[in-house]
């Protein structure tokens, strides 16, 4: 059975106390999460496939230390991005900022005028990607936690060493900063998207 409907941290547990096995549920649980955020740090689908496992294994080494005092989702995060940071020193590429595939849900509420077509979305998600990656590495990070990783103001102030207000005003002005972006560079398709 694949799906055993217990919490991330009954999983943990049981894996902890023994269970192995169960491990593997954890992985296909946090797969996609894990490999969207690490692809827009490598933008190398390979590399990408490569820094994921490595995350998985040292998730595994170190999950006795997961105290359980924010979302698993949260802990992780920060192993992927020391993982891909590690990674691209080696490697000696440039950092790029991390986006994700929720942003363009936001603001798809806040533009009530896009058509949900396919091609659109598609689009519609390029644009958002893109304008994500003219953002500094850190208004790109907390984008990415709030949305992707729907963390809370105070998980995302454990992960990034902030106060809760901090993170709250950095995350007003990174959103603001991003519907700039958007609006500069990407105005014209925006209007075609929305058909005006």
């Amino acid at each position: 059975m694949l799906h055993t409907g217990l919490t991330d941290i009954e999983l943990i547990n049981k894996i902890l106390q023994g269970n192995q096995a169960l491990f593997a549920q954890l992985v296909e649980r946090y797969q996609s999460y894990v490999f969207t955020l690490v692809l827009r740090f490598t933008d190398s689908r390979e590399d990408a496939e490569e820094i994921s496992q490595d995350i998985f294994v040292k998730t595994y080494r170190s999950l006795a230390d997961f105290r359980g005092e924010s979302k698993f989702s949260t802990w992780l995060y920060t192993i992927v991005r020391t993982s891909c940071i590690t990674f691209l020193r080696k490697k000696k590429l440039d950092i790029t900022s991390i986006d994700n595939e929720r942003t363009y849900l936001q603001l798809e509420n806040q533009e009530s005028g896009f058509k949900a077509d396919t091609v659109e979305q598609k689009s519609r998600h390029t644009m958002v990607s893109q304008a994500i990656r003219l953002l500094s590495p850190d208004d790109a990070q907390l984008i990415t936690l709030f949305y992707k990783g729907e963390q809370s103001l105070e998980e995302i102030g454990r992960v990034m060493r902030l106060e809760p207000n901090t993170v709250k005003v950095k995350l007003h002005r990174a959103r603001h900063r991003l519907k700039e972006k958007m609006e500069k560079y990407f105005s014209h398709e925006v209007r075609e998207i929305q058909g005006n």
